[in-house]
């Protein structure tokens, strides 16, 4: 990880704290700002540095193939299982599982990761007795999972069981000149892999870095860098600016929720509340990691009605009062 600005400088002290840290991690941030280069600068400055570390895209993995990746099976447990085969939180064991585009998992898959975080125990497919796991589960998404959560396309109780500690990283265009100090380390990147000489940056290219909202972020930069770097014939690269990009721009009022105008009023008033009472509920046990007493106390509720509250939208089944 390379930067030298304030929004990076901020986000490194608390990679730092957070390493020390052995809980899970919610990382969020836009595509390409280095979400998983975060997860292993976690993993690595904490105490499974010698560990393994096991990257996951939970996007790749089809629905029904989700217990069988991360679980493992036993010989015999489907047809084509020929032999033993260990999953992804065996392979982890001891060390740190990153779960990346963790919102792409299905509700089926949701309850699968919710029920191994009850305990960190699982069940291989075919086998009938439970294993235990030792791992640090850190996940990433480009998605906003509180809204996700609160629009019901995330469920409340593995949210709040996810973000323990939080991390949010900024996109390129907030880190004043970083673009600059990234380039020049892809640049020598290239020379070294491709066997040839050094090449710098022109001048007005280094301020057009700076001027450019980069919606790629990092990836884009990096790909821009090895196209310019392997088609220039001159030791200095002047590279033309971009044209902007386009980016989709949603109204307040997001059009991928449901028409409200055609429900009853007291219905559409009812669900509306439900949903507020759960995104509010699923804050509160975060920020109170968990605790049930602390999280009422922080609402200003008593402990009773918080926890008929957590029952009546089914979240009471897997708190502890810590």
């Amino acid at each position: 990880m390379i930067g030298q600005s304030l929004a990076f400088v901020k986000i490194t002290q608390l990679i730092d704290k957070i390493a020390h840290c052995d809980a899970p991690v919610l990382i969020e941030g836009e595509t390409g700002t280095g979400k998983e280069l975060a997860a292993r600068a976690i993993h690595d400055g904490g105490t499974r540095a010698d560990q393994p570390f096991i990257p996951v895209n939970c996007g790749a993995i089809p629905d029904t193939l989700v217990e069988n990746e991360l679980f493992g099976h036993e010989r015999g447990a489907y047809t084509g299982a020929q032999s033993k085969r260990n999953g992804l939180i065996a392979h982890a064991q001891s060390g740190t599982l990153f779960l990346d585009e963790v919102d792409a998992l299905t509700p089926k898959a949701q309850v699968t990761l919710l029920r191994f975080f009850q305990d960190q125990q699982y069940f291989p497919l075919g086998g009938g007795v439970a294993r235990s796991a030792d791992v640090r589960v850190i996940v990433a998404s480009n998605r906003n999972l509180t809204q996700l959560a609160e629009m019901g396309e995330f469920r409340l109780d593995l949210f709040f069981r996810l973000k323990i500690m939080h991390l949010t990283l900024p996109p390129l265009r907030e880190r004043h000149d970083d673009a600059a100090l990234l380039a020049a380390h892809f640049l020598q990147e290239c020379a070294a892999r491709f066997n040839r000489s050094a090449k710098t940056l022109h001048p007005d290219t280094i301020a057009w870095f700076g001027k450019y909202s980069w919606p790629g972020n990092i990836r884009e930069l990096e790909n821009l860098i090895y196209r310019e770097y392997l088609l220039a014939d001159e030791p200095v690269i002047n590279i033309a600016p971009l044209e902007p990009v386009m980016v989709e721009r949603r109204h307040k009022f997001d059009r991928r929720r449901p028409d409200l105008s055609c429900l009853n009023f007291t219905k559409a008033k009812n669900d509306a509340i439900a949903k507020f009472e759960q995104y509010y509920l699923a804050e509160a046990l975060t920020k109170a990691h968990g605790n049930v007493t602390k999280a009422a106390s922080l609402v200003g509720k008593d402990r009773r009605a918080f926890g008929k509250l957590l029952k009546k939208h089914s979240m009471d089944k897997n708190i502890r009062d810590l």
